[in-house]
C-alpha cells in the first residue's frame, strides 16, 4: 500500500473517530426540566474538549448586557457574571447574528474585545425557532489559531442543543408562573365561595334562631309580665324587712331576665340596616351630648380627639349609635372617677376609618380578651354577655371590623374600623 493511502486512511481514520466523539457527547447529554445549569455546563465542557480550546461559556444576552449562564472552567463564587456587550465580540456575533471566528482579536480589533488574556475567538449565536437571536456559545484561546469550517460545525450543533434547552427552560418557568397564579387565583375565587358559602348558611341559621327566638321570647314574657306584676303589687302590702329584701331581690332578677330576653332577641335578628352617607365627626359630636349624659359617664372625662379631615361612612346611624354607646360605656365602667376615656378618629389608612375608644383602666387578660365578644360571656355580675356580640355583628354587618387589644403599659383600645365612602 502507497504513503498516500495509508496518509489517507490514517485521515478518515481520524475523521471517524472525531464524529463518534461528537455523538458520543451529544447522546451523554440528558436535559430534564430544572437542570439547565448542568446541561448547559455540559455542553460548555463539550465544546472546549472537541475543538480543543482553553475555556468556553454559554451566555445570555439581553438589553446590552450579557449573564454567563455556564462555564467549562470553575468561575470563582464572587466573580462577576453579568457584563456590558458594548465593544466586545459577543455584540458583534449578537448584532450580526451569525458564527464569527477570529484568529488573532487583538490583532483585529475591528470586531471587538476578547476576554483578558485570550487571543483567538470563535462565537455561535443562540437562536430561537423564530430565528430570534438571545445568547451565544464563544470559545477563547489563549494562543492564535485557525478555526476551520468542521469545528465551527461542531459548535453550531451543540448551539442548537442549548438554545433548544434554555428555549424549553424559559417556557417551563412562564408554565410554572402561570400555573402558579392560576393556582392563586384559583385557591382565591375557591376561599371566596367558601366565605360566601358561610354567610349564606350563618344567615339562615340567624333567621331560623331569630324565629325560634321570638317564639320562646314571646312565650316567655308574658307570664314573665304577669309574674312582675304581681311582684309589684305586693309592695303595696307592708312586709317584714326580710320579705322586702326577697321581694326587691326577686323584682331585680325579673328585670334582668326582661333585658336578658330582649337582648337575646335583639342577638338573633337579622341586621337590616338603613344606609345613608354621613359625617363620621358630626356624628360623634352629636352622639357625645347624649352618652356624656349617661349614669356611668357621668364622673368621667370623655376626651374626644376628631380626624382632621372629613370623613364619611356609609351606615345605619341607629345602630352604630347603639354600637358606640356600648363601647363607651364599658370604657366608662373600666375607669375610676375622675378617670379619662379617649375617643379618637383615625383616617390615616385610605380606606377605612379607625374609630378609637380608649381606657386606662386595669388590662384585660389574654384569655378573657379572646373570649369578650362570644355570645353570653361576661365579666360583670349583672352582665348578659350579648352587649359586644351585638356590638360586633353591627360591625361586620357594616362591612367594618371590631379589634380590641389591651396591655399594662396601655390600658384597652377597643376599635371600630369601618370602609370609607369614596370621595
Amino acid at each position: 500500500m502507497s504513503k498516500t493511502s495509508d496518509n489517507e486512511m490514517s485521515l478518515q481514520n481520524q475523521t471517524w473517530q472525531r464524529e463518534r466523539q461528537i455523538i458520543a457527547r451529544l447522546s451523554s447529554l440528558n436535559y430534564r426540566t430544572g437542570e439547565l445549569g448542568s446541561y448547559l455546563h455540559n455542553i460548555a465542557c463539550g465544546v472546549s474538549e472537541l475543538i480543543e480550546v482553553d475555556w468556553t461559556v454559554v451566555t445570555f444576552c439581553q438589553e446590552g448586557f450579557e449573564t454567563v449562564l455556564a462555564s467549562s472552567l470553575e468561575m470563582a463564587e464572587d466573580a462577576p457574571r453579568v457584563y456590558a456587550l458594548h465593544g466586545q465580540l459577543i455584540a458583534t456575533v449578537m448584532q450580526f447574528g451569525r458564527s464569527l471566528a477570529v484568529k488573532d482579536a487583538v490583532a483585529n480589533p475591528e470586531y471587538g474585545r476578547p476576554a483578558p488574556g485570550y487571543l483567538a475567538y470563535l462565537g455561535i449565536p443562540l437562536q430561537t425557532t423564530e430565528g430570534q437571536v438571545f445568547g451565544t456559545i464563544c470559545s477563547f484561546h489563549r494562543q492564535a489559531r485557525e478555526f476551520s469550517a468542521d469545528e465551527i460545525q461542531i459548535v453550531e450543533l451543540f448551539a442548537e442543543r442549548a438554545a433548544t434547552a434554555i428555549d424549553h427552560y424559559h417556557l417551563y418557568q412562564q408554565q410554572c408562573q402561570f400555573n402558579h397564579i392560576l393556582e392563586a387565583e384559583v385557591e382565591k375565587h375557591t376561599a371566596e365561595l367558601r366565605a360566601t358559602q358561610v354567610k349564606l348558611v350563618e344567615q339562615e341559621r340567624l333567621v331560623a334562631i331569630g324565629e325560634f327566638a321570638a317564639i320562646i321570647v314571646h312565650e316567655i314574657r308574658n307570664p314573665l309580665t304577669t309574674m312582675i306584676m304581681g311582684l309589684k303589687y305586693f309592695r303595696k302590702i307592708i312586709l317584714t324587712e326580710s320579705a322586702q329584701e326577697r321581694l326587691a331581690l326577686a323584682l331585680s332578677e325579673s328585670s334582668r331576665l326582661e333585658r336578658l330576653l330582649s337582648e337575646i332577641l335583639l342577638y338573633a335578628k337579622p341586621q337590616v340596616s338603613q344606609l345613608c352617607e354621613f359625617n363620621v365627626n358630626e356624628f360623634i359630636r352629636e352622639l357625645l351630648v347624649s352618652i356624656r349624659e349617661m349614669p356611668e359617664a357621668l364622673e368621667r372625662q370623655i376626651e374626644f380627639i376628631p380626624a382632621s379631615s372629613v370623613v364619611k361612612i356609609s351606615g345605619d346611624k341607629d345602630k352604630l349609635k347603639q354600637v358606640f354607646i356600648n363601647i363607651v360605656r364599658n370604657a366608662c365602667e373600666a375607669v375610676a372617677a375622675g378617670g379619662v376615656v379617649k375617643w379618637k378618629v383615625d383616617c390615616s389608612h385610605t380606606e377605612k376609618v379607625c374609630i378609637n375608644i380608649h381606657n386606662g383602666g386595669e388590662p384585660i387578660p389574654s384569655e378573657v380578651l379572646a373570649k369578650l365578644c362570644q355570645p353570653f360571656f361576661s365579666t360583670k355580675p349583672c352582665g348578659t354577655g350579648l352587649g359586644l356580640a351585638i356590638t360586633k355583628r353591627i360591625v361586620n354587618a357594616h362591612g367594618g371590623e371590631l379589634l380590641i387589644w389591651s396591655d399594662i403599659l396601655m390600658g384597652t383600645t377597643v376599635s371600630v374600623q369601618l370602609p370609607v365612602v369614596a370621595q
